[in-house]
């Protein structure tokens, strides 16, 4: 508008110029008139420029200032891909990736000596840094939302040359420490588990061994707690709790119980103990034959090698064996314990007198 209004009154003083030109001519006016109406011409249009320029508006008010919109500034960006940032824990590195964009701080598109977007990009993985080294690897997603609230707004770097920010920012582990991770966590969880088993299995042996089974006597409180409105139960049960207590303390059973245990421990055999010491004195490699047998069979029985029934026995003993056509048994126990054989002129077996009398 303020160029139209120059240009008409540059107009309109040519036209001004020229009609007084003309009148000037007609009326036949002086020379000296003729420098006066060009100085005249010439100062109208700078007049009116200069109060053209006094017309246009003033500086705008303060309070409209916030209003106004905001300078236009030339921004730049660049992506950075798979950068490693150290994490909490040693050799497990974050995978960072992130659009960083960046403007120049004093508004100028292009400085001089200086690479913005170098300057931009360590400004973002500085930031970025500072928060990946305290954080655990193993919660890469959660961290990777922190990051993008972090970054998601303009700051200065350390230069103070441009502004920088991050955006569409992803944080990774490489695939092999993630597995190697997950493999910790298993082992970890496990270990924790067997922990708490193991402990828990401590805790019930010692109050068993330690407070229900400690005697015969805690026993029987012990089951009669669980088991209170059965009393008549509990006590046909006693002995059955005495021989628990005493399995459990590795003690003999106490005498005032003995008598009610259903299932009291077997009597020693002595035949047996005796016929295996019979066999490992006399043949230690070899099956125990019947004189190993029979001389068993004289210690369980008590026959010692000095009772002087002994003698007598084995000689009655060995005539019935010949007597039912085992001889060769009857001269081994002859032989083995040394008790002469007495036979009948025709060599056959006399049958023993059940009863013999003088």
């Amino acid at each position: 508008m303020s160029s139209s209004r120059t240009i008409m009154t540059v107009f309109m003083t040519v036209i001004a110029g020229l009609v007084l030109a003309i009148v000037a001519l007609g009326a036949g006016w002086p020379q000296w008139t003729w420098p006066l109406i060009g100085v005249l011409l010439l100062l109208v249009p700078v007049v009116e420029v200069k109060a053209a320029a006094r017309r246009r508006p003033g500086e705008v008010p303060p309070q409209l200032v916030p209003y106004l919109p905001a300078t236009p500034v030339e921004s730049r960006e660049l992506r950075l891909i798979d950068v490693a940032l150290p994490s909490e824990a040693d050799d497990y590195d974050f995978l960072f990736s992130a659009t960083v964009r960046w403007c120049p701080a004093d508004g100028q598109a292009d400085t001089p000596l200086v690479n913005p977007g170098g300057l931009a990009a360590e400004a973002v993985l500085e930031r970025a840094r500072r928060i990946t080294e305290k954080r655990s690897p193993g919660r890469s997603s959660l961290v990777q939302h922190e990051l993008n609230g972090e970054l998601s707004t303009l700051e200065l770097d350390v230069s103070e040359r441009v502004l920088a920010m991050a955006e569409a920012t992803t944080l990774a582990l490489a695939p092999r420490d993630q597995e190697r991770l997950d493999k910790l966590a298993a082992v970890r969880k496990d270990e924790q588990l067997w922990e708490h088993e193991r402990r828990w299995e401590q805790s019930k042996r010692a109050y068993l061994g330690e407070d229900v089974l400690k005697d015969a006597g805690s026993t029987v409180v012990w089951w009669l707690a669980r088991n209170d409105d059965h009393v008549e139960r509990t006590v046909n049960d006693l002995g059955l709790l005495a021989q628990l207590s005493s399995a459990a303390n590795n003690e003999d059973i106490p005498e005032q119980f003995r008598h009610l245990v259903p299932f009291p421990a077997p009597e020693p055999d002595l035949f047996q103990e005796n016929l295996d010491v019979a066999a490992e004195a006399d043949s230690p490699e070899q099956e125990p034959s019947a004189a190993d047998h029979f001389d068993a069979f004289l210690r369980s029985a008590g026959m010692t090698d000095d009772d002087p029934r002994r003698p007598l026995f084995v000689r009655q003993v060995a005539e019935h064996a010949k007597w039912h056509e085992m001889g060769d048994i009857g001269e081994e126990l002859l032989e083995r314990f040394d008790a002469p054989y007495v036979q009948d002129p025709d060599d056959t077996a006399v049958p023993p007198d059940p009863d013999p009398s003088p």
